[in-house]
């Protein structure tokens, strides 16, 4: 699948890892956030705490994504005008990224950990509310801090070379898809967060956040159950192949939505449109770096069938 000439996939390839690196730096040296849960919550002894906790612990994990960046562009560059790696130094090279990218996940455990200890303590009074709080809180980001770095430390694993390759494109799979399912969850409480602090109005008064809000409410949903369904077809079906299409009409789909987001506050956006959802997705959003996707998909979608990657069971 690594052709031989300098192809659109390549270059995609090596720009999707620039962004990648450009804001896991930006995140690492970006100190602005110090000293937040000061400013945030004066006089709010526990909500000072919670930012603190979630802040430091998320730290930490954040110079491993960073240097996944490095590896991953030092990688592609070496080659660039080569072949593929041999199986064994290429899967050496995506076990460390893979791991690194766990770690980074698993730094936000700490915020985990405080959506269920809020949850618990400070119980809501109806069941609606409850199911509110837990799906704007603690289920989004109990899958991104324990069952998302758990699956990709299993994908890690399974990287080898003596095994049939259909287990780690398998889990693979499985994990692009809790992925997919944990950004819906998590941008749709977001706008869970806004609609509750700012009403409906917000909503429907503006084209461009009604775009958005169906696009992250619905659009998103449709792309996690789309993702899970060819995953579990994947698993079923013998032999295994793997439609190089339908990865890139996923990881295409997944690439315009953080994109048209990012692009509809660029030229539509004001300080009237300004919100919860705009607050967090555009200046707390470490996963922005994914509206590069869309360079890696769509020369997917024009790879042949025939290239297709098939697997020993």
């Amino acid at each position: 699948m690594w052709p031989q000439r300098n192809t659109p996939l390549k270059t995609g390839l090596l720009i999707v890892a620039i962004t990648y690196l450009l804001f896991n730096a930006h995140s690492l040296f970006n100190l602005n956030w110090w000293g937040e849960w000061e400013r945030l919550a004066p006089g709010n002894a526990f909500l000072a705490f919670y930012i603190y906790i979630t802040d430091i612990v998320a730290a930490v994990g954040i110079p491993f994504r960073f240097a996944a960046g490095i590896i991953a562009v030092g990688a592609i560059i070496y080659y660039f005008k080569k072949a593929l790696p041999q199986t064994n130094k290429l899967f050496r090279i995506l076990k460390v990224i893979i791991v690194f990218e766990a770690i980074y996940w698993l730094g936000l455990v700490a915020t985990a950990g405080m959506e269920i200890y809020t949850l618990i303590t400070f119980p809501s009074t109806s069941l609606v509310a409850a199911l509110t709080t837990v799906m704007s809180g603690a289920l989004p980001n109990s899958i991104e801090a324990i069952v998302f770095p758990i699956v990709l430390l299993i994908l890690a694993f399974k990287l080898n070379p003596n095994k049939p390759s259909g287990i780690p494109i398998k889990w693979a799979l499985i994990s692009g898809t809790i992925l997919v399912f944990a950004l819906w969850l998590v941008n749709m409480s977001l706008w869970v967060s806004t609609v509750s602090a700012n009403g409906w109005i917000g909503v429907t008064n503006y084209p461009v956040n009604t775009v958005s809000f169906v696009l992250t409410v619905f659009g998103m949903l449709l792309l996690s159950l789309y993702t899970a369904g060819y995953a579990i077809s994947y698993s079923r079906t013998k032999p295994q192949v793997l439609s190089i299409k339908t990865v890139g009409v996923i990881i295409t789909a997944l690439g315009i939505y953080f994109l048209w987001e990012y692009l509809s506050w660029i030229f539509f956006g004001g300080d009237y449109l300004w919100s919860n959802w705009y607050a967090w997705f555009l200046g707390h959003n470490l996963d922005l770096w994914i509206l590069a996707l869309p360079l890696i998909g769509i020369p997917l979608l024009f790879y042949k069938e025939t290239q297709a990657v098939s697997s020993r069971t």
